[in-house]
């Protein structure tokens, strides 16, 4: 360490020494985390996307502009700006499917595209880093997210680099949504990792990645990750990294959001669910003495769109019956946007009203998703954009 913090001086580096392991945040309980909703969801959306295309309170460390001659071809151009547009008005992304659909759903406007997966799971799954990578080759204007990765079980070092290349590939358009997992035990257990402490290597990560984003020198010792002086360059092209969208449900998953996320995307939610999980997000950031101006309030939302309601509402249920094992014909009209377009206009409507700007959109009628989803950009978010105002 001593000659690796000798080379960085003499480089003009400046050593960041992380306490990020031992920050003063409450612990999450990672008991409470568990969400058999999460797991159905995310094996749900693992089986139907086989190819794809499923930081500490003081804010992230600002981003150091990278030497002469460091720039990359890909950045040149005006691109999309992930922070802009989870934070601004009302606005669509879509959940990716196969291979050129991101193509196609970038050419018909849509703003954002998103990816998730696992590394291992009783379905058949892409892995959500390269599901990101190949999202990043396949396009060149949208905001390209992951929703989501299951942080835990990656080393923040090596999502650090990953995610840092891929946004300098993209020209800065790439959004980290992150989510716990454990909804598979052995997929824990195949990588070594305890499912205890989810959590807690959950929020130590976020606050390592962010720190790791400056391209200054890092040294880090806490819990879980013990990480010798290290510098991740060239740093993300957006300054301090990409932004950190907390995935979840319960509790915990709002505290994490508050106290350490660019970003709060809870999912299979009813409007009234997504304004007490606002209220609650707000009150943690408050309690962390954070200011949530620029913040990306998103929500997940299966949707189904057909000039017959009751025929969207059918495959509505369908979809999330199969994946759930279970009736879900009365819970559709709760967590889902499903109907004419009038009435899909009309439910996301109700979210945009209790809080929700970013809608991350996942097709239940997966063989059509892209005609699904240039009825929502043609129809649907115009109307909706109109209903919300400036």
């Amino acid at each position: 360490m001593v000659d690796s913090l000798g080379r960085a001086a003499a480089a003009g580096a400046r050593l960041v020494v992380s306490t990020v392991g031992y920050a003063p945040l409450q612990r999450l309980r990672d008991a409470d985390e568990t969400d058999e909703l999460a797991g159905a969801l995310v094996g749900a959306l693992s089986g139907v996307l086989p190819s794809p295309p499923a930081g500490p309170a003081d804010g992230p460390a600002k981003a150091v502009d990278p030497p002469a001659g460091e720039d990359d071809p890909a950045t040149a151009g005006a691109v999309a700006a992930p922070r802009r547009l989870l934070a601004g008005g009302v606005s669509a992304g879509f959940v990716c499917g196969a291979v050129g659909e991101a193509a196609l759903l970038e050419q018909l406007g849509a703003e954002a595209l998103w990816v998730g997966g696992h590394v291992a799971s009783p379905n058949p799954s892409p892995e959500a880093m390269a599901a990101l990578a190949q999202l990043v080759a396949s396009t060149s204007r949208a905001v390209v997210g992951t929703a989501v990765l299951l942080l835990p079980l990656y080393h923040p070092v090596l999502v650090a680099k990953q995610l840092a290349d891929l946004d300098r590939a993209s020209g800065g358009r790439v959004a980290l949504g992150i989510g716990v997992g454990g909804e598979y035990p052995a997929e824990f257990a195949a990588l070594g990792v305890p499912l205890a402490s989810r959590g807690r290597r959950t929020d130590e990560a976020v606050g390592l990645l962010r720190l790791l984003w400056s391209g200054e020198e890092v040294a880090h010792a806490g819990a879980d990750f013990s990480v010798p002086a290290v510098r991740i360059h060239p740093a993300p092209l957006q300054e301090g990294g990409p932004p950190v969208v907390v995935a979840g449900r319960q509790e915990p998953a709002m505290r994490r959001a508050g106290r350490l996320g660019d970003g709060w995307m809870p999912y299979l939610y009813s409007p009234g669910r997504y304004r007490r999980s606002v209220d609650r997000v707000q009150e943690h950031a408050a309690a962390a003495g954070r200011d949530l101006a620029g913040f990306g309030w998103c929500l997940f939302v299966p949707f189904a769109v057909d000039p017959d309601g009751e025929r969207a509402r059918r495959t509505a249920a369908g979809f999330l019956g199969a994946t759930y094992r279970q009736d879900f014909s009365e819970l559709v009209p709760r967590v889902t946007a499903a109907g004419t377009a009038d009435e899909v206009t009309a439910r996301l409507a109700e979210y945009v009203a209790a809080g929700a700007r970013h809608l991350v959109l996942l097709a239940c009628d997966r063989r059509q998703a892209v005609a699904q989803a240039a009825l929502v950009l043609g129809e649907v978010l115009p109307q909706l954009r109109r209903l919300a105002g400036p």
